[in-house]
């Protein structure tokens, strides 16, 4: 491709297809924010889109279909997700079903899985009906920067190599200040929110606790709930509540049913235990961000690679004071929000939690 970039004001179908077919890679507007695009059936294009975002080989993208017909040519839609395509698609959903395995190497994650958008934008419609397969998008941002609203948040904000990949942008000014798509896994008997997003769908549940047992046996059924997960993505159980509402008696319910023998105990002082399982891979690493003077020292605690790790569950206590670095991974880890707070009586406790 002409290392050239080329700018254009309105969607011209004829030149896109042409860059996409060629490997090129597309800046373009959707109803959320601005995406960046490759051909879903080119490993090396995909490869590119790799080095753009800076993100590492293994991490998985969506496509974008024009319609449920052409998705179904690339995943195995059971009733779950056939409910969820008629009633948010096309819209700012993303959809995860298992895999067909006909898309480039690196756009379905390890475990097979594979994400389908079909956008409410009719221009891209349109277009991708006219290339006759998915196009693999994701926001045109590189990986941890601000969200992409005009082309100066993504140019302002990337290195001069990375420009250097792109081959064309579609650039129709400031888009309205939308949420990212909401993604929700259907691989498994109950739909799982990973990330809420525009749409915004209820997934809280609350119970009344009335003593540590109580609590622990919270930590356990949430264990039970999220378990499968446990070996394909990370495992984040994010704590809130104040002093003495119960989060490190959670925790140990939680351990006591991933099958920790160990005495868990509150880590104030240490700022992370680690807990191995006996006779598994899986590990359980339990933070305390109260003595946090920064959030960005959870990645010095090496949070980036407990993610990073599908045999990892984490357990943070005082997360609304790290929620920005646990939303960097939201995408990558299953995160499991947790508000322990005061009953009617100090015996009580009153315990939800949702993908919220």
């Amino acid at each position: 491709m002409n290392p050239i970039m080329k700018v254009i004001n309105k969607f011209d179908n004829k030149l896109i297809i042409n860059v996409l077919k060629q490997g090129g890679l597309v800046i373009f507007p959707c109803e959320t924010v601005y995406g960046v695009a490759v051909d879903s059936s080119n490993n090396i294009a995909v490869e590119k889109l790799n080095t753009y975002k800076k993100r590492p080989f293994g991490k998985p993208y969506a496509i974008m279909c024009a319609n449920q017909e052409m998705a179904e040519k690339y995943v195995e839609l059971n009733t779950t997700a056939k409910n969820l395509y008629n009633t948010f698609l096309p819209g700012p959903v993303t959809v995860i079903s298992v895999g067909k395995r006909k898309v480039a190497k690196g756009i379905e994650s390890e475990a097979g899985t594979l994400g389908v958008r079909i956008p409410a934008y009719p221009n891209l419609l349109k277009l991708i009906k006219e290339f006759d397969r998915p196009i693999v998008a994701t926001s045109a941002n590189s990986s941890y920067q601000k969200r992409p609203y005009k082309i100066t948040d993504i140019l302002d904000n990337v290195s001069k190599k990375q420009k250097e990949l792109v081959d064309l942008i579609i650039d129709v000014g400031e888009l309205p200040h939308n949420e990212p798509s909401t993604v929700i896994d259907t691989t498994f008997d109950e739909a799982i929110t990973l990330r809420q997003g525009y749409i915004r769908l209820k997934d809280e549940n609350e119970v009344l606790s009335s003593s540590e047992e109580n609590t622990q046996n919270v930590g356990k059924e949430l264990w039970q709930k999220y378990e499968n997960y446990s070996g394909k993505r990370s495992i984040i159980f994010a704590l809130e509540g104040e002093m003495g509402t119960g989060k490190t008696q959670f925790t140990k319910g939680l351990a006591r049913a991933m099958g920790v023998t160990e005495l868990v105990v509150s880590p104030t002082f240490s700022l992370v235990e680690e807990y191995k399982v006996s006779n598994s891979k899986f590990v359980l690493e339990h933070f305390d961000a109260w003595r946090l003077s920064n959030s960005t020292e959870m990645e010095t605690l090496g949070f980036l690679k407990m993610v990073e790790n599908k045999n990892t569950v984490m357990s943070i206590e005082w997360a609304d004071r790290v929620v920005d670095v646990i939303r960097k991974f939201r995408d990558q880890a299953i995160v499991v929000w947790v508000k322990i707070r005061y009953g009617k009586n100090m015996n009580q406790r009153l315990i939800s939690w949702g993908n919220i």
